[in-house]
């Protein structure tokens, strides 16, 4: 897991070859007045989904990992509760991994919670077990899905 502002998102171009037009891409938009939905950057292997949560607790927020894609979430329209426990040490499996949704949940809270703000991403590599959306508003978000 990485966290940082997203004036330091070309620091982390070299930990995979996506992540250079990635940072090109998010240096390049005018974040704040994306549409919600879906944008193919290449195909499969790279895509931006747009979203705007619910409301959520931390009590129903619900720890997931990945297997084939890497996130990188960032909040735009106010402060997201991000949870955090690595893979290894989540609880059993409360909903078995969809291959097509690329999703896996586990039972039990996080270990760990840190507030992302706007202007901060958060990047959950398949290992990394996090229970985002946490938030009394909800927020409007940027998940990048960056293919292993």
């Amino acid at each position: 897991m990485v966290i940082d502002k997203l004036e330091h998102i070309g620091k982390y171009v070299s930990l995979h070859p996506l992540f250079a037009q990635v940072a090109e891409f998010l240096k390049s938009c005018d974040l704040k007045n994306m549409e919600v939905g879906k944008t193919e950057l290449k195909g499969k292997e790279l895509w931006v989904n747009v979203a705007q949560t619910q409301p959520k607790t931390s009590e129903q927020a619900r720890l997931e990992a990945h297997q084939e894609y890497i996130d990188i979430q960032i909040p735009l329209s106010g402060d997201e509760i991000m949870g955090y426990t690595p893979v290894q040490d989540c609880l059993s499996v409360s909903t078995p991994y969809n291959a097509e949704k690329d999703i896996v949940f586990f039972d039990g809270p996080a270990e760990s919670y840190i507030t992302v703000k706007p202007g901060m991403f958060a990047i959950f590599f398949p290992q990394d077990g996090h229970a985002p959306g946490i938030t009394p508003d909800g927020v409007k978000k940027i998940i990048v899905k960056i293919k292993v």
